[in-house]
């Protein structure tokens, strides 16, 4: 009985040990947040550098990529809650892409736990086709119907939850802190205030004699044109953030879901001639799938918006613009990439060869081109 006593009032303390181990981890963070994003761009750096000069254990050289990845991920999500507790004035100006999947991160949680399931599929699925290709081509292509089918219905549902307006890739915000700030306002919790620079970018508040309220003060005047354009407020800047985007309804809504379903008709069509790499026609229809789809989704908006495509916000330019250049990813892409891309490949990176510095270039440029000739989602752009 006692050893059952015992058990049981040790078992809360054991319960509470891992909220405060991630507690103290969320606190080193955002402590040392200057740090820790160097690290994480500089291991991002590395797994780019070597995408696979591994080639036998490329497996644990994408393992490494997709864990820094799944760590950003996990480590945005502890410098936003800090940087949500910081005063309104040191928090930086947000981006009209912030603001937009900010709001919608807050105002719905399972938009926020759909976003962070695509987030990670997106950030893992290379890993789990390379864990699927060794056990034979057909467990593969079923491994990548899958997730293209899964990240597909978590978009549908997303556009579903934002009222028919157009995805953004990516449907999470991007970091956005100063690291100095965070790492101010923890010293400063802390008891260990450190006195201001003198060459700080924004000087200390003034107060009026008078009616004693307090205005920000102008930082020194080498920095003033940069301080004033940063105050500049946009069009975008003082819409809500659910009027960045455009509602879709008849064309542009089956222009959307033509956009997302894209990759999974191409995918199965990949599967289904898989034994002819050369076959012209899962390329040709998932080119005209994705083409149709943006010249649909246009059209739509020259017939509903005012002006045409000149009323379009500045994120959706941004979102169009960002899926046109997209569209050259079909150059390294199925019968396109073995047909005519990959001699081009084969002959730039002969001619490299056996040159100082170029060499390098060309032997990158191999290491990357073994992913392209071997796996389906290093090219993938959904």
């Amino acid at each position: 009985m006692s050893m059952y006593k015992q058990a049981s009032q040790r078992l809360p303390a054991a319960l509470s040990f891992p909220p405060k181990l991630l507690g103290m981890y969320g606190e080193f963070i955002t402590k040392n947040a200057s740090a820790v994003s160097q690290i994480e761009s500089a291991l991002r750096s590395l797994t780019y550098i070597i995408p696979g000069r591994f080639r036998e254990s490329e497996i644990a050289s994408e393992s490494l990529h997709s864990g820094v990845q799944l760590l950003s991920l996990y480590h945005d999500s502890l410098l936003s809650k800090a940087i949500a507790r910081l005063p309104g004035a040191q928090r930086l100006h947000s981006t009209p892409h912030n603001r937009y999947t900010k709001f919608w991160s807050q105002k719905s949680p399972t938009y926020k736990r759909i976003a962070i399931v695509l987030q990670m599929i997106q950030y893992t699925e290379l890993l789990w086709e390379m864990a699927a290709k060794r056990k034979g081509e057909k467990i593969r292509w079923r491994v990548v119907v899958l997730l293209e089918a899964i990240k597909a219905l978590c978009r549908l549902l997303l556009l579903r939850l934002t009222n028919f307006r157009p995805l953004l890739s990516p449907p999470l915000p991007r970091r956005e802190i100063d690291p100095s700030t965070l790492e101010e306002s923890s010293s400063s919790v802390d008891g260990m205030d450190t006195p201001p620079s003198e060459h700080s970018a924004e000087a200390e508040n003034w107060t009026m004699p008078r009616t004693g309220l307090s205005m920000p003060g102008l930082p020194d005047s080498s920095d003033i044109s940069s301080y004033l354009l940063s105050k500049v407020l946009t069009a975008d800047d003082i819409k809500p953030p659910k009027s960045l985007l455009h509602r879709v309804s008849g064309k542009g809504e089956i222009a959307e879901c033509l956009f997302i379903l894209r990759p999974v008709i191409y995918a199965l069509a990949m599967q289904h001639w898989s034994g002819d790499r050369k076959s012209w026609r899962p390329w040709l229809l998932g080119l005209s799938i994705e083409y149709g789809a943006r010249q649909l989704a246009k059209k739509d908006f020259q017939e509903r918006l005012a002006g045409g495509l000149r009323g379009l916000t500045g994120l959706e330019r941004e979102e169009l613009r960002k899926r046109g250049w997209a569209l050259g990813w079909w150059m390294m892409r199925g019968a396109f990439y073995e047909n005519i891309t990959k001699a081009w490949i084969h002959s730039l990176t002969g001619k490299l060869r056996n040159k100082p510095l170029l060499d390098i270039v060309g032997g990158v440029i191999e290491d990357y081109e073994f992913l392209w000739d071997q796996y389906y989602f290093p090219t993938a752009t959904l």
